[in-house]
């Protein structure tokens, strides 16, 4: 890793770029946007170093920054092939705000609502030099979803719960789509999947994808 993270993550950030499009990662917006982001600014500068290595990293609270493969994977399935900007999206869990950042690039608006005080503050922080004017974090309890903001392009959580609150489903749009980590086991201790979910106008499409390891989705605030 180079001297100075801060003054050479473009190299570091492209080499990154470059290793998501070898594990499988096509799409060109979500590439750009994982290129444009950088995510050492989010963990803390002891961890600097290992911003823009395919692995969790610890941002206080116990939560974690997700992998740059996992963000961009969910980025990916969330976009769904789409061509343009994605519309309106909720984000589950502002955590650091990386992930906030990445989903700005990628839709018109992105609601980001986060439950733990500190991490809404943290985030709220690390995306003020940032100015982006398409992304509001919120302060409030995620499984409640936002229903001011509904209906939904797309839904993304950075939590699993035992299943997807109805308030989600409710919350997204007709042709929307919904990613979100789900215990398989059907308890908060069990084994997660990666869950899409496909809203039409016929009904809930859903499919269970690959094994995740997501922090535990959570009611209330703190």
């Amino acid at each position: 890793m180079p001297q100075g993270v801060g003054m050479d993550s473009s190299a570091v950030r492209k080499r990154m770029v470059q290793k998501l499009a070898e594990q499988g990662v096509r799409d060109p917006q979500v590439l750009a946007a994982m290129g444009a982001i950088e995510r050492h600014r989010f963990v803390d500068s002891a961890l600097a170093n290992q911003a823009y290595e395919d692995t969790s990293l610890p941002i206080g609270l116990g939560q974690t920054i997700s992998k740059p493969g996992v963000v961009s994977r969910m980025a990916e399935l969330l976009r769904n092939g789409c061509t343009g900007r994605l519309g309106r999206v909720l984000e589950i869990g502002t955590g650091c705000g990386y992930q906030a950042a990445v989903l700005s690039m990628l839709a018109d608006e992105v609601y980001s609502i986060e439950r733990l005080r500190g991490l809404h503050d943290k985030a709220r922080e690390n995306l003020r030099l940032l100015r982006l004017p398409n992304l509001h974090l919120l302060f409030g309890d995620g499984m409640l979803g936002f229903a001011k903001g509904a209906p939904y392009a797309a839904i993304i959580a950075a939590a699993g719960g035992e299943a997807v609150p109805q308030a989600w489903v409710d919350q997204l749009a007709v042709g929307g789509r919904l990613v979100a980590p789900v215990a398989t086991g059907g308890s908060l201790g069990a084994e997660q999947a990666l869950v899409v979910i496909d809203k039409t106008a016929q009904g809930i499409r859903q499919t269970i994808l690959e094994a995740v390891h997501f922090v535990p989705l959570k009611s209330g605030v703190a």
